[in-house]
C-alpha cells in the first residue's frame, strides 16, 4: 500500500496571509489518517466571499457566499472521475474555504477563526472522502468523524 499523502494548497490573491500551509496541512492530512487514506491527495484553495459566491452559483445553483465548498473526483460509488492507475496516489479533489465567512460564524459561535477553519477543513475533507450529510443519519456519522478528528489535534492547532 502507498503511503504518501500530498495536500496542495492555494491562496487566492490577497489571503496569502490568513493561515499557515503547514497547518493546514497538518490538519488535512489528521482526516486522512483517521481515516486510512494513506494514498490520497488532494488540494485546498483559501479564498474570500466573492470567488466562493461565484463557485456555488455556477456549481450549486446558489446565489450567495458559503462557508465551505468540496469538488470530489469520486462519485457517491467511489468510481475514480478520473481513474488512478495500479499503485498511484489518488486524486480526492478540492476543498475550497472562504476566510471571510469562516471569521464571521466564529464570532457568531464565539471561538477563533482558527478553530472555525479547522472544522470547515476536516468537513470538505470528510466530503471528499464521500461523506455526506442528506440525511439524519448520514448527518451524524460525519459530525461524529468530524469531532473524532478535531478532538485528536493538539490544542494549540485549534
Amino acid at each position: 500500500m502507498i503511503t504518501f499523502m500530498e495536500v496542495n494548497i492555494l491562496f487566492d490573491t490577497g489571503f496569502e496571509q490568513t493561515v499557515r500551509k503547514s497547518w493546514l496541512r497538518k490538519i488535512a492530512q489528521a482526516v486522512l489518517t483517521a481515516e486510512n487514506r494513506l494514498d490520497a491527495e488532494l488540494g485546498i484553495v483559501i479564498t474570500g466571499q466573492d470567488k466562493i459566491r461565484e463557485l456555488n452559483k455556477r456549481y450549486r445553483e446558489q446565489d450567495r457566499p458559503t462557508d465551505v465548498l468540496s469538488f470530489a473526483m469520486t462519485d457517491a460509488s467511489d468510481e475514480m472521475v478520473f481513474p488512478a492507475l495500479e499503485g498511484e496516489v489518488r486524486h480526492l479533489g478540492e476543498v475550497v474555504i472562504s476566510v471571510e465567512q469562516a471569521a464571521l460564524q466564529a464570532k457568531r459561535h464565539r471561538h477563533s477563526v482558527a478553530r472555525e477553519i479547522a472544522t470547515l477543513l476536516v468537513h470538505g475533507v470528510l466530503h471528499l472522502l464521500g461523506y455526506d450529510h442528506g440525511t439524519p443519519d448520514e448527518e451524524k456519522n460525519m459530525q461524529d468523524r468530524a469531532r473524532a478528528v478535531l478532538k485528536h489535534l493538539p490544542r494549540r492547532a485549534i
